[in-house]
């Protein structure tokens, strides 16, 4: 694991480092051909962490949720990872809010000022629609699921396979005891493609790093600066002294050995592409009972969502800001649950919060035709919010373990 670890960060260094070169110098003689070799080394290793994402959410969940058994003890584990994915959430959000409404970034700017705006999304669903929709989705067909890689209902069908197993007969434990053979073979390919995730990364980063306006950053820079600003907060103060005060472990200890998780969210943008390392990182560096990180963390990926959820609140005002709208306490306390049930709502997966944020606009009567001042910088905020996401959840496998006294 400390090979790994030492790898990914030398890795994220010099992928950095090369995509500012490539910026920097386009007129190099390899720049093309490097650049175009690099996109597909990064997509290669990012389709096969999506490969065996569908696989490791479905046998990590029936293993974890089947070990919980039916115990006292199961229910709680239940009660308070729901608990910290909720306080975690809303801290999160009620940290964007204050902060938005302090500093209130795009005063004085106008949408006019850049016509791609006309380009904007210009439909979305209502709030109703939106839970109509999420709630009947959670239960599809599972083969179908499978197939399409939707991770929300294939997570209640995973817990309900798992709860299956829990005080059956003898074939009952039989089957349980398939799902957790193949379950190691899961975390075997896992294993295999992780020998390879540095030079994955290096690759995302250099592409990300080379790709990014400069133009863009210095017109929306007060906003991006802010929206950094809170993740920061959160992500560096908020939940490291959360987990320092139920846990005592300290916040160096988790950034130090949760490391090689961290750089893979800042690189993928995706906690679900993370999620091989999250688990691997919790179970073999902070001693994580599989019995809890295998619930934990595949559940948090999907929907404990902090640094989204504290985005789209904070890009919500942001927008206000820019169209002249001020929006009062009960409007802001309807963005608070919005903001968290649309994040709820969003895909592990690369820019999924800008799905979302459409719907979070509409409800609040903005214009979705300032959503394309977001669009393009969304990549590079997107890599932050990510970190902070798999961080949150990391966190919230080592206080529900603690919690538990598992």
């Amino acid at each position: 694991m400390n090979n790994i670890n030492r790898n990914i960060f030398l890795a994220a260094l010099m992928g950095i480092s090369f995509g500012l070169f490539l910026k920097i110098y386009p007129q190099w003689s390899l720049y093309n051909a490097f650049l175009e070799a690099n996109v597909i080394i990064g997509q290669l290793f990012i389709n096969s962490l999506k490969m065996i994402l569908v696989p490791l959410v479905f046998f990590s969940i029936v293993v974890g949720v089947s070990n919980l058994g039916n115990s006292k003890k199961s229910s709680t584990i239940w009660k308070y990872t729901l608990l910290y994915f909720f306080s975690t959430m809303s801290l999160a959000i009620f940290t964007a809010l204050i902060i938005m409404n302090l500093v209130k970034p795009g005063m004085g700017i106008t949408v006019d000022s850049w016509p791609e705006a006309k380009n904007a999304i210009t439909s979305s669903l209502s709030i109703l629609e939106f839970l109509k929709q999420f709630i009947l989705g959670l239960f599809v067909n599972p083969f179908q699921s499978l197939s399409s890689g939707n991770i929300l209902p294939l997570i209640i069908f995973s817990i309900l396979i798992g709860a299956s197993f829990n005080g059956g007969g003898t074939k009952i434990q039989a089957g349980k005891k398939v799902f957790e053979s193949l379950y190691e073979v899961i975390m075997r390919i896992v294993n295999w493609i992780m020998m390879f995730a540095p030079i994955g990364i290096f690759s995302l980063l250099v592409t990300m790093v080379e790709s990014q306006s400069s133009e863009l950053f210095s017109q929306l820079s007060i906003f991006i600066i802010t929206v950094i600003g809170i993740m920061l907060i959160h992500g560096l103060l908020i939940i490291p002294t959360l987990l320092f005060i139920i846990t005592k472990i300290s916040p160096l200890s988790l950034w130090s050995n949760g490391r090689p998780a961290f750089i893979s969210a800042f690189a993928t943008s995706s906690s679900a592409a993370t999620l091989p390392l999250t688990l691997s990182v919790a179970c073999n560096t902070f001693k994580v009972p599989k019995s809890i990180a295998n619930f934990v963390l595949p559940l948090g990926a999907t929907i404990n969502m902090d640094g989204t959820a504290l985005y789209e609140a904070a890009a919500a005002l942001f927008i206000a800001n820019l169209v002249g709208i001020d929006l009062s306490l009960s409007q802001q306390i309807i963005l608070f649950f919005i903001a968290m049930v649309a994040s709820i709502g969003a895909p592990g997966i690369p820019s999924a919060g800008m799905v979302t944020m459409a719907m979070v606009l509409q409800v609040l009567g903005l214009p979705l035709e300032a959503l394309a001042l977001l669009l393009p910088m969304d990549r590079l905020l997107d890599t932050f919010r990510t970190t902070i996401n798999v961080e949150g959840d990391l966190v919230g496998s080592l206080i529900v373990q603690k919690v538990t006294k598992l």
